[in-house]
């Protein structure tokens, strides 16, 4: 199964570390270690495809799954104009999913793979939202 993430990575283009947060984060919520899952575990695997897509984008320097389902990105830059894009283009490609953006503050704070992907995606409008409820 490893080999086989490692060579969609290397399929996608990205680097082996910067996905590694992502497949990192899956694994520490499906090993338990996060805690009780408000979600099936089937639902955190299919969320691994939209972190992955989301480290593609050219204003995310990292990306997380998060536990409550959502997926959590460090930008690049958080003006105003490169999260609104990022977050366009990220409710394109999944127009159900929700991103959090984590900010420099959170970062300074120590965040770590336990750290965030705990970090609620509640307070964050959802793709759906932002597209009208479709």
């Amino acid at each position: 199964m490893k080999s086989a993430i490692i060579a969609g990575l290397l399929a996608l283009g990205c680097g082996v570390a910067q996905a590694d947060n992502c497949s990192r984060s899956l694994d520490y919520i499906l090993d338990g270690s996060a805690g009780d899952l408000p979600q099936p575990a089937a639902s955190y695997r299919n969320l691994l495809n939209a972190c992955l897509q989301a480290l593609t984008l050219s204003n995310v320097k990292d990306a997380y799954v998060l536990k409550d389902g959502g997926i959590a990105v460090i930008p690049k830059s958080e003006a105003v104009v490169a999260t609104a894009t990022t977050l366009a283009q990220f409710c394109e490609n999944f127009p159900r999913g929700t991103l959090r953006f984590v900010s420099k503050r959170e970062m300074r704070n120590g965040a770590s793979t336990g750290l965030i992907v705990s970090l609620s995606s509640g307070g964050f409008t959802s793709c759906r939202e932002i597209h009208g409820g479709r």
